[in-house]
């Protein structure tokens, strides 16, 4: 069975992180930088605080149509982080996201944080093992070509 860690090995442990202080635009403007839909919000000890998303942006800046240069992360983070560590299963990650309805999770091990794991990273992972297996079955059945 897969774990996180084997996800971060393949995909890299790259993470990318705000501060509560910052403003929601250099959230915006650092998450088109780095292609990402999530930056993990820290405290000046670099643990993980909260997550801010595209969707927490869109719901809560641009909807409520406040500035956003003038408010911070902070104020518009999502505090209740829902995290996993290196060794947590990937079934059981994917199980998570899609009770929680979230799509970036944080990697956290010994209160570090390590990585982060998107919904699509655990696409690309599950498409790579049903291939190998469906090649897999494919020699199986019509013998070593």
């Amino acid at each position: 069975m897969s774990k996180v860690v084997d996800l971060l090995r393949s995909k890299g442990a790259d993470v990318f992180t705000i501060r509560p202080t910052q403003s929601v635009l250099e959230a915006a403007r650092e998450m088109n930088l780095r292609r990402v839909g999530a930056l993990v919000v820290v405290n000046d000890e670099r643990a993980p605080v909260g997550i801010v998303t595209e969707r927490d942006i869109l719901t809560r800046i641009v909807a409520a149509e406040l500035p956003p240069a003038s408010t911070t992360v902070g104020d518009v983070m999502t505090t209740r982080l829902i995290t996993c560590s290196t060794s947590t299963p990937t079934e059981e990650l994917r199980d998570a996201m899609r009770k929680h309805r979230i799509r970036h999770v944080p990697v956290v091990e010994d209160g570090r944080l390590c990585g982060m794991v998107s919904i699509g990273d655990l696409n690309i992972a599950e498409v790579k093992v049903m291939s190998e297996t469906i090649k897999y079955f494919e020699q199986y059945i019509y013998g070593n070509a």
